[in-house]
């Protein structure tokens, strides 16, 4: 039985959310929940709020259906980071110039499964 969790329009280049998502991948939730709490990196709180979210689905979901589902004993089956559409900003420069900036933003999705 597998639990999933999205969460889309995350503002961060998918890059740099994968090197999260490397780090709890194939790790027990409540680790994967240590390692995302002490993470330095910006992209560790929206991702620690989604496993939190996927955590409640699995538990939602015992409730719902009965399925028997071992809320301790899941585990992140995969992490899945997608790029999301950019926004596109003008900075002015000297001289009348202007630099395009790009904001980018990511999808993120995240399967909780039984060891």
């Amino acid at each position: 039985m597998e639990v999933r969790a999205k969460v889309t329009g995350v503002r961060g280049s998918a890059r740099k959310a994968r090197l999260v998502a490397d780090q709890i991948r194939g790790k027990g939730v409540e680790a994967a929940l240590g390692i995302l709490q002490f993470s330095s990196k910006r992209a560790a709180r929206p991702m620690q709020k989604l496993l939190k979210s996927a955590l409640a689905n699995a538990e939602q979901k015992n409730d719902r259906e009965k399925a028997g589902i071992d809320v301790d004993n899941l585990v992140v089956r995969t992490v899945m980071v997608d790029e999301g559409p950019s926004q596109w900003r003008i900075s002015p420069r000297a001289q009348g110039r202007a630099y395009w900036i790009q904001r980018r933003s990511h999808h993120v999705t995240v399967v909780l499964a039984e060891r």
